[in-house]
């Protein structure tokens, strides 16, 4: 079970923004109070996923998998097929170790394998129907999303589908500013962050998570081959896209 986030009310020197043992103990509960409709997003997710799988043999990886709370979504659907295989890659062995814990069963199953791995340097990709990039292309530095985005495509099979879930940054700075201002809102009256810890987190995510425009990620999805995406989701500064492989 994941402890109570109380991080950022707690520390008294604000660092970068890190996926170490402490953030992993409270990951979950931060994940769920920090993303707006966090539990309508995984439902959403899994249930597109599923419309895209073939009846065997089918491929899932999840990049950034952190815990394993979205491969424990789709591997429990009801409409799954029963051999489908789960590819979980992170680059915190903290968050893994947790993930192992969640997905126990279904990695004794075999039906789930977990890996270490940098999404700045993943290298080839295994063969996939569905991609999963959950807040996570965000913390890859502009420079090597691109190529990321690239090998995914390379990987997916034709017809198979990326879905990318980030913070995004709106082209006009008074919108901007009021989504974030909403956002902030959400966090105290929603989710019980204190206006210090919201202020320490913002501080500690600052060099570590950098956001892209709409347009931006469009244009950086289309530069990687797809052709076809959409946003299946949006609440105010976050979107949910979806790119399928013609």
């Amino acid at each position: 079970m994941s402890q109570q986030d109380t991080l950022f009310r707690e520390t008294k020197r604000v660092q970068d923004f890190s996926f170490d043992e402490r953030v992993a103990a409270v990951f979950d509960d931060m994940v769920s109070r920090s993303v707006p409709f966090y539990n309508e997003i995984q439902r959403i997710q899994a249930d597109l996923v599923m419309d895209f799988l073939p009846e065997s043999g089918a491929v899932v990886c999840d990049l950034g998998c952190s815990t394993g709370t979205t491969i424990k979504h789709l591997a429990e659907h009801a409409n799954c097929p029963a051999d489908t295989h789960f590819i979980g890659f992170d680059n915190s062995n903290p968050m893994l170790d947790k993930a192992r814990l969640k997905l126990s069963g279904q990695i004794n199953a075999g039906r789930v394998s977990l890996r270490l791995g940098d999404l700045s340097c993943l290298g080839e990709l295994p063969d996939c129907h569905a991609v999963i990039l959950n807040w996570a292309l965000q913390f890859v530095r502009p420079i090597g999303r691109e190529q990321l985005l690239k090998s995914i495509y390379t990987a997916l099979k034709p017809g198979g589908i990326l879905l990318l879930s980030e913070k995004t940054l709106a082209k006009d700075a008074v919108f901007n500013r009021l989504y974030i201002d909403h956002y902030l809102q959400f966090k105290k009256s929603q989710s019980g962050y204190t206006d210090v810890e919201n202020q320490r987190k913002r501080e500690a995510l600052e060099n570590v998570l950098i956001p892209y425009r709409l347009d931006e990620n469009y244009a950086l999805l289309e530069r990687a081959g797809f052709s076809q995406s959409d946003t299946y989701f949006q609440w105010f500064n976050f979107a949910c896209f979806i790119a399928i492989k013609v």
